[in-house]
């Protein structure tokens, strides 16, 4: 998966419904973007998570939608603008965001929620989420979780363990971190690899050569070129 980070971030102001739109044009076939709840619980996409107004910043928690600014999305206008024929990854800057995010993405199309991924940094969380997402039956969004190396306790081969007996599809790395090695770790226990800040043909096609299943990069035409180079066309 080739995600577009914000939106095709180097191509269009973030986290605007241009940038995704143009994103999926330039051939990404997926979109990245941070969700955060407003005051009256909808769903909206944005990196910071706060507002200015004159000299002041406040967090995006405490307005309404209609307070917020114009250049905001929804993540229902996120869909409805661009449809889903494509893959979505979203953090959650809000802990109680996930329920929001199943409730929009399918009410819009269920089919869709096998491709939302999630990306939570927090261990004991991510675990929370799947246990929340099989009361009355497993709800297929998939859960990843999203961290550094260098703060995975106890080894990079028992998380991978530990994610897999807890049915989470993944992990989500900075791209320094991975090798071809822990790709093929991970890939060992059915987890899924995902690597981030992939900004240049140097830092891409060797990800994508190690066998990352995912890659995210504010620059979706060289991502799309390095793609191309080493996988072949995008279908």
């Amino acid at each position: 998966m080739t995600f577009a980070h914000r939106g095709a971030r180097a191509h269009a102001p973030e986290n605007t419904l241009e940038a995704f739109s143009l994103a999926l044009k330039l051939g990404a076939s997926g979109l990245e973007s941070d969700v955060w709840l407003t005051a009256d619980g909808v769903a909206v996409l944005d990196h910071d998570g706060v507002v200015k107004r004159g000299v002041r910043k406040r967090p995006i928690g405490e307005y309404r939608r209609d307070e917020l600014p114009a250049h905001i999305p929804t993540l229902a206008e996120l869909l409805q603008t661009c449809g889903t024929d494509y893959s979505l990854s979203l953090d959650l800057k809000d802990p109680d965001s996930a329920a929001r995010i199943v409730e929009v993405v399918s009410t819009v199309d269920e089919d869709m929620l096998e491709r939302t991924w999630l990306c939570e940094p927090g261990l004991d969380r991510v675990l929370a989420l799947r246990a929340m997402f099989d009361v009355g039956g497993r709800i297929p969004v998939r859960l990843l979780q999203t961290t550094r190396l260098e703060r995975i306790k106890g080894g990079a081969e028992r998380r991978a363990e530990y994610l897999a007996r807890h049915d989470i599809d993944g992990i989500n790395l900075h791209r320094t971190d991975w090798s071809g090695g822990l790709v093929a770790l991970f890939h060992r226990f059915g987890l899924v690899a995902f690597g981030w800040d992939l900004q240049h043909e140097h830092d891409l096609r060797p990800a994508l050569r190690m066998g990352l299943d995912a890659v995210y990069s504010d620059r979706v035409d060289v991502m799309i070129d390095a793609f191309t180079a080493e996988i072949g066309s995008p279908t």
